[in-house]
């Protein structure tokens, strides 16, 4: 949920902050330990993916494709969809899904315009965001995203299910705590995780808002990521990629857990 919009935002704006000279120290730690986004660096895999930071808050928009089909999703279309439209005609793949991970303005602005315009089926999030889809004109009020409308998921997501785009197949594991219906998408074969606000490069999702309870947050990190392995790569709602094993390691929030 973002900051009030007369309020500069940054770029992380759903994370907790450590403070003092350890926020300094991990910041320059993860800065040396950046990974790339490349889209091509999957070469293993048909899986393929591109983030376009999206909305005032840079919330991080993936379009996931399989390459052997061109078929695609996009997770979390926010807003500035003429940006996501241009990109999924660059990268020359067909548009077919909308994943949500959950029903934040940032994260689901762009959903109902897009699925509208496109034909689009919406999947995700989990039931328990209900409550953020019905308030999300409000939402879109509150914080200047113009033309913001409501919708039904066409598919609600479970704690174990699965979601696929061509021949690509991702888990999908249910990790409340920033919201109660927060989703995760994880391709264990390419080892990326789409993880919205549940984590961040030094942080974790913010437990502040309705909804939000930070020992669920913790639980699903350790519960629901860690066994994911240490080397799996995930794509945060917002600021740089990291590991899972690096959070493990140096995230003050979360780290020997």
């Amino acid at each position: 949920m973002p900051a009030p919009a007369h309020r500069r935002p940054r770029p992380v704006r759903c994370a907790a902050r450590p403070a003092g000279r350890a926020a300094g120290r991990l910041q320059l730690a993860h800065n040396r330990r950046r990974l790339s986004a490349s889209v091509f660096d999957l070469v293993t895999t048909t899986f393929r993916y591109h983030t376009i930071p999206v909305t005032p808050f840079a919330q991080n928009c993936s379009i996931v494709w399989c390459d052997a089909t061109k078929q695609a999703a996009v997770i979390d279309p926010g807003g500035d969809l003429p940006r996501i439209e241009a990109a999924v005609q660059q990268l020359g793949v067909d548009l077919k899904q909308i994943w949500l991970t959950h029903a934040h303005i940032d994260h689901a602005g762009g959903t109902a315009e897009l699925s509208a315009r496109l034909s689009l089926p919406i999947i995700g999030p989990h039931p328990g965001d209900q409550f953020w889809i019905d308030g999300i004109a409000e939402q879109g009020r509150m914080f200047g995203f113009p033309q913001v409308a409501g919708f039904t998921p066409t598919r609600w997501l479970q704690d174990g299910d699965t979601v696929q785009v061509g021949d690509c197949v991702l888990a999908v594991r249910h990790c409340p705590g920033h919201t109660p219906g927060h989703v995760v998408f994880h391709s264990p074969e390419a080892q990326r995780a789409f993880v919205g606000d549940v984590l961040f490069a030094g942080s974790i999702g913010r437990t502040d808002f309705p909804g939000g309870n930070h020992a669920q947050l913790i639980a699903s990190i350790r519960e629901r990521l860690w066994p994911m392995g240490d080397d799996t790569v995930f794509i945060p709602g917002h600021g740089p990629e990291s590991t899972f094993g690096e959070e493990r390691r140096h995230n003050p929030f979360v780290r020997g857990g």
